[in-house]
């Protein structure tokens, strides 16, 4: 039996609280955060991204950003701090009007800059146009998923985008899959517009000098849910993503988030990670953070 995984009433109705969730951006929100032990150089999130979309010649001197499910905004700090001289303006999309006052509240300091549209863009993508960028960070695992899915008995939907890009599927059991993510890249790849993507992946890219993060980690699998608090997220099979990209001629990058933050690889960090060393907190931080970012993954869609 197919079931829809949907997080929209929980986004809409709900008081979110991200500190309990387990999220790379705000760990990294801001310098004086506990996990910057874990990296080489601590920069802000947002700054990071940042570093990465110029070196993609992405971010330029006015560029327009739309993010979409910006959370506590933390992200669109840490690039407009960093970054302001090559910001036109910014378009921050949420379904939650909860999370859009806290975001109003954290970019403050630049709110000429700044727009707040409280819509989902699931439902408000067509109508998108003049952006030079999307940012889909830690969001298109929320995202309605199909989950109990037979690749003999797709429904209609799911069956068109596996015919039409080539997706691969288990030819056995059943299988869950990203029907809202898939759908959202789908009409921003139609569109034109480079987008950033992070989240957690069913398909991570482990550093060839990290091996040891491989520990009881699937490689290649597909969408598992994410129990949370009130709600359930899914990871997301970047390969399908890819694919989709691809068939419209978009030209891509990816890459693991281990590497995109700058994560140290110490031998102390390797000891902490592999015995599961944790006797202090400093141990316990650094332990929660290898086991987390280790799954997820980043890609720009250009």
């Amino acid at each position: 039996m197919v079931v829809i995984n949907t997080t929209r009433q929980y986004h809409k109705t709900s008081s979110i609280d991200l500190t309990k969730e387990f999220t790379i951006c705000e760990s990294f929100a801001c310098l004086d955060s506990p996990y910057m032990i874990a990296l080489k150089k601590p920069e802000p999130y947002g700054a990071l991204i940042g570093n990465l979309l110029i070196a993609a010649n992405i971010l330029k001197p006015g560029t327009k950003i739309l993010e979409a499910g910006g959370g506590y905004g933390s992200l669109m700090k840490g690039l407009l701090g960093t970054y302001l001289p090559l910001v036109r303006h910014v378009y921050m999309v949420d379904i939650s009007k909860a999370l859009l006052n806290i975001q109003r509240k954290n970019l403050s300091p630049w709110k000429k800059f700044t727009t707040f549209i409280n819509a989902d863009i699931t439902e408000v993508m067509h109508a998108v146009s003049n952006i030079d960028l999307i940012i889909l960070n830690e969001v298109i695992g929320d995202l309605d998923t199909w989950t109990g899915l037979e690749a003999k008995n797709l429904p209609d939907d799911a069956a068109r985008m596996v015919e039409n890009y080539h997706l691969d599927i288990p030819s056995e059991g059943t299988f869950n899959f990203n029907m809202g993510a898939i759908s959202l890249i789908e009409k921003i790849c139609k569109k034109g517009i480079p987008v950033f993507i992070s989240e957690h992946s069913s398909d991570p890219i482990i550093p060839k000098d990290m091996t040891f993060l491989e520990k009881d980690l699937e490689l290649d699998s597909f969408p598992r849910e994410i129990k949370l608090y009130g709600h359930s997220e899914f990871t997301i099979r970047f390969s399908h993503l890819i694919q989709i990209a691809k068939a419209w001629h978009r030209n891509t990058i990816t890459g693991p988030t281990s590497e995109l933050v700058g994560l140290k690889n110490t031998q102390q960090m390797r000891f902490i990670f592999t015995m599961h060393a944790c006797a202090t907190e400093k141990q316990e931080i650094i332990f929660e953070i290898l086991d987390h970012i280790r799954e997820y993954r980043w890609l720009v869609i250009y």
